[in-house]
């Protein structure tokens, strides 16, 4: 996914770049909000969609255990403060809902076929603190960039419950850290600013707590579990 992300944000960059030298948006629109963007400190909100997956390490060679995506949403508010004439500091929380299925390998331990199956429900307060660098403005359009790191606080979380995948709960941590990587395009109508952006989410620390079992066949082979996601907002401001 990583790959995917950075290969988006360099063509990205490229078009835009190609864009501008060929004078495609050159037709003397009229400008909208065209003072807007002076402003020091603006705000809005979001709404969107997001696919989570997690990034799974293990301790030895097994099979892996698989993991089945669902279509999230997401909404939240945006605070963009203006730095200079091209680098804008956001903070934009919000709250991420996500489900993700694990199917786990056959293995011994498993007395029924359900236990190979555990549903992971998460609901995500997003704290991303973000730099956001925009090129130049072309009529009434603005593409920029976006990248800087979030901390996610679970409300789905069991972390404090004694029980794990033996009573058929498996426990995520309440906190984790992420970097974001994206790219999106500010488009000024006469009365607002819309800003679709596509970006990728990343863990940066473990987010599963491992079964009391040490040789559980749920955890026991698994060194982390990382969420990774792709998030798709759309802003008004």
């Amino acid at each position: 996914m990583k790959k995917i992300i950075i290969l988006f944000l360099l063509c990205f960059a490229i078009k835009g770049n190609s864009q501008q030298s060929k004078g495609i948006f050159s037709k003397d629109p009229i400008i909208n909000l065209e003072n807007w963007q002076k402003h020091k400190v603006y705000f809005g909100f979001f709404l969107g969609f997001n696919s989570y997956d997690f990034k799974i390490d293990y301790n030895a060679v097994s099979p892996d255990i698989q993991v089945d995506k669902s279509i999230g949403f997401n909404v939240g508010l945006v605070t963009d403060v203006r730095l200079t004439e091209y680098f804008n500091l956001r903070f934009e929380p919000g709250l991420y809902y996500a489900n993700r299925i694990l199917h786990f390998p056959p293995d011994p331990g498993f007395t029924s076929s359900s236990d190979a199956i555990r549903e992971v429900n998460s609901t995500y307060v997003n704290f991303p603190l973000l730099l956001k660098f925009s090129s130049l403005r072309t009529g009434n359009v603005r593409p920029y960039l976006v990248g800087g790191l979030s901390a996610n606080l679970n409300l789905s979380s069991n972390s404090k419950s004694i029980d794990d995948n033996k009573d058929e709960r498996f426990r995520v941590k309440s906190w984790t850290t992420n970097y974001e990587l994206g790219f999106g395009i500010d488009i000024f109508s006469e009365y607002f600013i819309f800003s679709p952006s596509i970006r990728g989410s990343f863990g940066i620390n473990n987010e599963l707590i491992h079964d009391n079992d040490p040789n559980s066949p749920w955890t026991g082979n698994v060194d982390s579990m990382k969420s990774r996601a792709v998030l798709i907002n759309f802003t008004f401001h």
